[in-house]
């Protein structure tokens, strides 16, 4: 699992990247029996291609994962968060994906896929100097994180600062060395912080506090940030989030866009659905597909989460649908 998990959230983080062991479902709920399947239409059987396409999740089934700049409260100075929001305002889903294939697709590292996104996207540009000082950005231990901390390092640098990146780990190592202000600033993801947040104040299971409103999960993150000594700055667009794709060889044979569509048309014992052997239980996987779109796979193929052996399943036409992360390079179409 990446190490940000989201499979969790919701009542974010594998990180595959971020080390949040969150799974499917939600906050503190582990589940443990499977949803009831009741597939009894023909489904949509399994289309090998090469090109893997996200369908809508037009009811709103996932929280608003969407990326945002965490910062140590004392240094969280006007000009320290607008550089930061510089980056937020730059990107979108679309462009994470690009970022993201560039280091794990295209084999760029990190630093250098950060440069060549700061001056396509003119970064800098109006930036206001800050009052200086170190600054160590914090980053998680996957390839997306490390490359937007080093965008947030171009545009610090931009600002007047001293900044080095420094990779920490999971959210448990990096979250109270930016309480304590070891690190200063990290790249965070909205619902899965706040949870985090939420659950480390009050228990394992206490009650989800993300959403699929955004302005509801900011508003609660920072809520939450403001107990421990962490500001946040502006969400960007783009979103890292559990998502379902199918190759688009599928899509085009059977007309879905939308989990909707996928349900009203697919639904059935032809249909194979692929994730982390946890999904059947989650209710940000199979069973919230269950709940929340009445979707019944005629079967579930037990693998891994966003991973390589989901994806090539998809793409070997061994699954028709299967559980991958929104901002995945592997979705690039360019």
């Amino acid at each position: 699992m990446r190490a940000r998990t989201r499979l969790a959230v919701g009542a974010v983080g594998a990180l595959t990247a971020a080390g949040l062991l969150t799974g499917c479902g939600d906050a503190g709920s582990s589940g443990t029996d499977a949803p009831q399947q009741g597939a009894t239409g023909a489904g949509c059987a399994p289309v090998a291609g090469d090109q893997l396409v996200v369908l809508d999740d037009d009811k709103k089934l996932q929280n608003t994962d969407n990326v945002i700049p965490a910062v140590n409260a004392d240094v969280a100075t006007p000009q320290l968060v607008a550089a930061l929001d510089k980056v937020s305002t730059a990107l979108d889903t679309p462009k994470l994906i690009q970022l993201n294939k560039a280091v794990d697709v295209d084999r760029k590292t990190p630093e250098v896929a950060a440069k060549e996104f700061a001056t396509a996207n003119d970064l800098t540009a109006g930036i206001a100097k800050g009052p200086g000082g170190q600054i160590v950005v914090g980053a998680g231990n996957f390839s997306e994180s490390q490359t937007l901390a080093e965008l947030y390092k171009i545009t610090l640098t931009a600002a007047g600062y001293q900044v080095r990146v420094q990779q920490i780990g999971s959210r448990e190592l990096y979250e109270p060395a930016l309480e304590k202000g070891e690190i200063q600033v990290v790249p965070e993801y909205a619902a899965t912080m706040a949870e985090f947040l939420n659950t480390k104040a009050n228990g394992q299971n206490a009650q989800p506090v993300s959403s699929p409103e955004l302005e509801k999960t900011v508003t609660a993150l920072k809520a939450a940030g403001d107990k421990v000594g962490i500001a946040f700055g502006a969400p960007s667009a783009a979103q890292d989030q559990n998502a379902f794709a199918v190759t688009k060889a599928f899509a085009d044979k059977y007309g879905v866009s939308t989990l909707s569509d996928l349900a009203a048309k697919c639904s059935g014992q032809a249909t194979v659905l692929a994730g982390p052997p946890e999904c059947p239980q989650r209710p940000k996987c199979q069973a919230g597909l269950v709940e929340v779109y009445d979707f019944k796979a005629g079967s579930f193929s037990s693998l891994d989460a966003g991973g390589p052996q989901t994806k090539n399943a998809l793409k070997t036409g061994a699954a028709s649908v299967g559980l991958v992360f929104s901002s995945d390079g592997a979705l690039a179409t360019g």
